[in-house]
């Protein structure tokens, strides 16, 4: 009697590496505990769904790549400029896009307000997780009524169901929300799986690149906050792009995480609105707070997230520990950085932190990575432990060693210039930092540091 092949199979959560045996470790990516046990994809579904008919695929023959004409590829401008942005320009023919975020973060929102003012183009949306009568309730929100758009919805999971529907259809645009909640029935596994999501995600591929075709494919994510699902995911994708915000403020920001069509470098800033996101082409001006007066703990750095210069307010406090161990607290900073300051604050300029408690907040919720913003954040600081307020005209940008030497930051006539257009009079920057460049169009005042003492004498004396 023959051996009955295993039917089964199992697969890496976080990177989608099969094993035929339960693993502990995954040999792939290193983590722990990530495998499960799902059926095996059968070999003909994988190669099911086909763009142009369902008879077969052609066979290409190789090309020399100096035969290939370099051309830049043609691109649909998007209503909203901040995603234009951040794709790189617009979305290009044939590409397929992942777009992530937390569940209510404005993904869903985003998309359908862009395909609502879209008047050229057939776009359909396929809608796993929404009935028609809730987008379209979305939708009046968004438009206010005004809907003179090309846009389609088909609310349905199956992957067969929707195919059919597209090569029927024909759009110029294919939205799909989301890919965890999309099925192919072939597949024994449950929606949401890593078999499910690596097939229906491959399927999408080979429609958008067979038919030029621009696929959108909105995802979930986890609590580690990555893309939910197989880490293969993002490599069938062109483009992966993250929504990322803290439900209890406003701003959310649209961050490319992967982008074969453009540089990751960029970054889109909304604001979240009650008749949906607003692009916020200046966000220094709202991320800055309105003060009658000066106020000690409160300083303005000028950081650089993407290529986009803005400048942020950090607001410290610093009082007496009320009990036995002091709290540190801190908000849109990395914990361990703000540590390392402290100690050289107590180290390099002997004041005694260890037994007051410190409290971080960056204002607007925003979560700032640029080793610039050490500068403003010693700033306030020290004013709040001085108790002596810094001028609200006077800005900073400086990375600060363990030595408690001032370093020098990139693109620091970049930020100069972000700080004269916003009015304001002073900015504090590394010493020749600005070394050749020439000052002669600025009239804001640049003051050259070196150390952590050069600029606690500035500002206070």
């Amino acid at each position: 009697m023959a051996k009955q092949q295993n039917k089964t199979t199992f697969f890496c959560k976080n990177c989608g590496n099969e094993s035929p045996k339960w693993l502990g470790k995954c040999p792939a990516c290193g983590e722990w505990n990530t495998y499960i046990e799902e059926p095996k994809v059968p070999k003909s579904s994988s190669m099911r769904y086909s763009a142009a008919s369902d008879n077969g695929h052609r066979i290409q023959e190789p090309v020399k790549i100096s035969d290939i004409r370099a051309e830049d590829q043609p691109r649909i401008h998007l209503p909203s400029n901040e995603l234009n942005r951040v794709l790189g320009g617009g979305l290009v023919q044939g590409s397929i896009v992942l777009l992530g975020g937390e569940p209510g973060i404005g993904k869903s929102t985003l998309v359908l307000q862009n395909v609502l003012r879209i008047r050229s183009r057939r776009v359909l949306y396929v809608s796993g997780e929404e009935s028609p009568q809730q987008l379209r309730m979305r939708a009046d929100r968004i438009a206010g009524g005004h809907m003179d758009c090309e846009c389609y919805l088909l609310c349905e999971t199956s992957l067969d169901n929707i195919f059919a529907s597209i090569r029927s259809f024909q759009p110029a645009l294919v939205i799909v929300d989301s890919i965890q909640t999309i099925a192919n029935e072939q597949l024994e596994s449950a929606p949401g799986s890593v078999t499910q999501v690596r097939e229906c995600a491959a399927a999408f591929q080979r429609y958008a690149k067979e038919t030029n075709t621009p696929v959108i494919l909105i995802g979930h994510i986890n609590k580690e906050g990555s893309i939910a699902g197989p880490k293969v995911l993002e490599h069938i994708v062109d483009a992966v792009i993250q929504f990322e915000g803290d439900r209890n403020y406003l701003y959310r920001i649209l961050r490319p995480i992967k982008n074969r069509f453009g540089n990751t470098t960029e970054i889109g800033i909304y604001e979240m609105k009650e008749d949906g996101l607003r692009e916020v082409t200046n966000p220094s001006e709202l991320l800055l707070s309105d003060h009658d007066g000066d106020l000690s703990g409160a300083a303005i750095g000028v950081t650089i997230d993407g290529m986009r210069p803005f400048l942020i307010e950090v607001q410290a406090l610093v009082s007496t520990a009320a009990y036995g161990t002091a709290q540190r607290s801190v908000t849109g900073f990395e914990q361990r950085r703000m540590n390392m300051l402290l100690a050289v604050l107590e180290k390099r300029l002997g004041f005694k932190l260890a037994q007051k408690d410190v409290f971080l907040n960056i204002v607007g919720g925003i979560k700032v990575n640029d080793p610039a913003l050490d500068l403003a954040v010693i700033s306030a600081i020290l004013s709040s432990n001085v108790d002596m307020a810094i001028n609200h005209n006077v800005c900073f940008a400086g990375e600060v060693g363990l030595s408690g030497e001032i370093r020098q930051v990139t693109r620091c006539e970049q930020r100069v210039t972000e700080a004269q257009k916003l009015g304001f009079d002073t900015i504090i920057i590394p010493k020749n930092n600005l070394k050749g460049v020439k000052r002669d169009a600025w009239t804001i005042k640049v003051v050259e540091v070196a150390r952590v003492e050069d600029a606690f004498r500035y500002l206070f004396g």
